[in-house]
């Protein structure tokens, strides 16, 4: 057990899945001699090698097909992309073959690959490097799309996505990769790719959060409690599937439905959590359910950041009335 950041649990999972399958490499940009941008891949050089920790050219549609390739002859790579925003180029490789190859050859191949990026704002870069289109793959059929929140989850989640026989979007909210700290227990044991985690309990309202979000949300918690409301917060983790059965389990205790997500409004992941509420389970609702998001608008330079990140404040606010305007 050690205290560690998101980042170093991160680092932790890649170390322990390498030491114990073979089959496990890691490539992308400059993650062998610098552990890449953010130094999630520092020391597997060293320990494991030039064969299995690839320094890839400064070129993301390589690094898809590559990494494709790799998965459907046997290997489990762990492809870095050095932004979420960079991801485009290698698109087509991952919508149209990564994601499709267990269906194109019915079964004889799969791709058993992670692709691995940070994401969202909270650091002063510019557009492409603070994207949050966690919405997009959630889209694609055959990804399954992940986000941790914690160090704990993240090596429990990065364990189960390197060991999963489908493709993994695995994003990591780089806001709160040195910021937030707990103890991480190496012991190899991977979370569920398909759960929620409830980390507060609450009666009077559920909030659902992923990301770096969940910091936000569980001090307006905090907050709200000596209020006199108290929120049961929700972090989805598996942006797809969405767990919606514990989703649901806790509005027939609270009867209200916050979501509160980073990216943009429209077309959102929390807009498909609001759908799937009113299809399923529309009867335990008090009042109708609210969404805090980002603007749909690009992300703003550093100056202005601060006004398109979410704020504590926000998340209050549209809780009490939701709350207080419904009773």
């Amino acid at each position: 057990m050690a205290d560690m950041t998101l980042l170093e649990a991160v680092n932790l999972a890649l170390h322990h899945e390498m030491e114990h399958d073979p089959k496990v490499v890691v490539l992308g940009e400059d993650v062998g001699d610098n552990g890449g941008v953010f130094r999630a891949t520092v020391g597997l050089k060293a320990k494991f090698g030039l064969k299995r920790v690839i320094d890839s050219p400064l070129a993301e549609a390589l690094i898809g097909g590559v990494t494709v390739g790799m998965a459907s002859q046997g290997l489990r790579p762990v492809a870095e992309f050095q932004f979420q925003g960079f991801v485009f180029p290698a698109m087509e490789h991952l919508m149209c073959h990564a994601a499709r190859m267990r269906n194109r050859t019915r079964g004889r191949l799969t791709c058993p690959a992670v692709f691995r990026a940070p994401f969202g704002g909270g650091i002063h870069a510019p557009e492409h490097h603070s994207e949050s289109i966690e919405a997009l793959f959630a889209h694609i059929p055959g990804f399954k799309v992940v986000i941790p929140s914690s160090p704990q989850r993240a090596y429990g989640l990065l364990l189960a996505s390197i060991r999963s026989n489908d493709p993994v979007m695995f994003f990591e909210p780089k806001h709160i990769y040195r910021t937030v700290k707990s103890d991480v227990n190496d012991n190899g044991k991977a979370l569920p790719l398909d759960t929620c985690f409830t980390l507060r309990k609450g009666r009077d309202l559920t909030l659902v959060t992923w990301g770096a979000c969940v910091v936000e949300s569980l001090q307006a918690a905090s907050t709200l409690s000596s209020q006199g409301i108290e929120v049961e917060v929700i972090d989805l983790a598996s942006i797809k599937p969405i767990d919606m059965a514990t989703i649901i389990h806790s509005l027939e205790k609270t009867g209200r439905l916050l979501v509160v997500h980073e990216a943009s409004k429209t077309c959102g992941v929390g807009a498909e959590i609001l759908a799937r509420t009113a299809e399923h389970a529309m009867c335990l609702l008090k009042a109708p359910p609210k969404r805090v998001t980002g603007m749909d608008t690009i992300m703003p330079y550093y100056r202005n950041e601060d006004f398109f990140m979410i704020q504590e404040e926000d998340i209050v606010i549209a809780a009490r009335e939701l709350v207080e305007g419904w009773k």
